[in-house]
């Protein structure tokens, strides 16, 4: 046996360990970007596929919130709320397809970019809310809510990043919520929001802000 034959037969334990080794830190890497109840990307895995489907001027950035979710928790219990959130994500998971993306940001907030090919968005999402407000299989029936969901554009906001466009679809959900609407559009006019956006309301401080138009 040759030398570099020797050597090659040397190094290969090493090689394999070493692909063992990668191959394990990918899966602790993905494992570490799914949300682990719903099996979702979590923000980070949702930020580096979404930042990638936004260089289609098709795109549309998609903001969907539980309505009701503390009311179902405190009065069924954590586990009809996980429930809950378990079929909102396999919902807007299959709605949104292989081609896009749905993440789940925290609590009960859901995030989703999908590619427009029709122009279709305003039906589909009709469509998607109804199918998220759908009774739980095997739950009891009483453990049931809407999802309101606030969606932009990303041709409406050329050269706006992914921060900025959630922050749009956040204001259109929370407009949609505030008029039971089940889904606003960006975009399109102004929305009724505080100032510093949905979460001001959330954390119990409110910003003064005139009540204006709602775009349809």
């Amino acid at each position: 046996m040759n030398t570099l034959a020797t050597i090659l037969l040397s190094a290969l334990p090493l090689a394999c360990g070493w692909t063992v080794h990668v191959r394990w830190l990918r899966g602790c890497l993905n494992t570490a970007r799914r949300d682990p109840l719903t099996g979702l990307h979590t923000r980070d895995g949702f930020t580096r596929r979404a930042t990638a489907l936004l260089k289609d001027p098709r795109a549309v950035v998609v903001l969907a919130d539980v309505d009701r979710f503390k009311q179902i928790n405190d009065t069924f219990g954590h586990a009809a709320g996980d429930a809950l959130l378990k079929a909102t994500a396999d919902r807007l998971a299959h709605h949104v397809g292989p081609r896009g993306v749905a993440g789940r940001l925290g609590g009960d907030e859901f995030a989703a970019v999908l590619v427009d090919d029709h122009s279709t968005a305003a039906d589909m999402f009709a469509v998607l809310h109804g199918i998220l407000a759908r009774p739980i299989e095997g739950q009891d029936p009483a453990v049931r809510t809407t999802v309101s969901i606030g969606w932009v554009r990303v041709a409406d906001f050329p050269g706006e990043d992914l921060s900025g466009l959630l922050r749009r679809s956040d204001e259109a959900m929370y407009a949609a919520k505030q008029a039971r609407a089940g889904t606003r559009r960006a975009g399109l006019g102004r929305l009724f929001a505080t100032l510093a956006g949905r979460r001001t309301g959330r954390s119990g401080t409110h910003a003064e802000a005139p009540v204006v138009g709602v775009a349809a």
